[in-house]
């Protein structure tokens, strides 16, 4: 059975939207222009790029990422691995070329059957709501978290208010850095 891993930059308040700048957001470029850059603080991203065998995306982070990250040198080791789209909309005419293999997921049943497949680590980058619905789901495994120091007060938030029974975590790791900023590693208890 496969992992799968949610990686998310959140604000103290659990606001993700946005963290890169992305145009119409009143917080937007939150990770950048409001925490000073310290290289170690993003060591996690090389890791997971390293450990992660496949990624996974929910339609409009595919459509934001797919355009900009093959030809970008930090994210290199991502190029080429596996990539599965949740979507009941995309249509296959629309996956983007040299970026590796690409699979559109038309449910959570895919998803769900995709974690019992022969593989290495699945790791979601953004997908907010498809976040939304693996969580509740019962589908992540783990949560890579960078907490910054910042209350937003407003945007879309890593989890849903769904009512759901409680859902334990184990703290793997946890490492603060100067600037504020806190990498903290979940497992799911089941």
């Amino acid at each position: 059975m496969r992992t799968l891993i949610s990686t998310a930059f959140v604000s103290l308040d659990g606001v993700v939207e946005a963290p890169g700048g992305e145009s119409g957001y009143r917080n937007a470029g939150w990770t950048f222009k409001d925490v000073e850059f310290l290289p170690e603080a993003y060591e996690i991203k090389g890791q997971e790029q390293s450990e992660a065998t496949a990624m996974i995306f929910g339609r409009v982070s595919y459509e934001g990422f797919a355009p900009v990250w093959p030809a970008m040198e930090e994210f290199a080791e991502y190029k080429d691995m596996p990539k599965y789209v949740v979507s009941t909309t995309l249509p296959e005419s629309s996956l983007v070329d040299g970026w590796g293999p690409t699979t559109i997921l038309r449910s959570l049943d895919d998803v769900a059957a995709l974690k019992e497949t022969e593989g290495g680590p699945i790791i979601m980058h953004g997908s907010v709501r498809l976040h939304h619905s693996l969580s509740d789901a019962g589908l992540i495994d783990r949560y890579h978290l960078m907490v910054f120091p910042l209350l937003l007060g407003a945007g879309e938030r890593l989890f849903s208010d769904t009512d759901k029974d409680t859902q334990k975590l184990k703290l793997v790791e946890h490492k603060a850095y100067a600037n504020g900023i806190q990498k903290v590693i979940y497992d799911v208890v089941r």
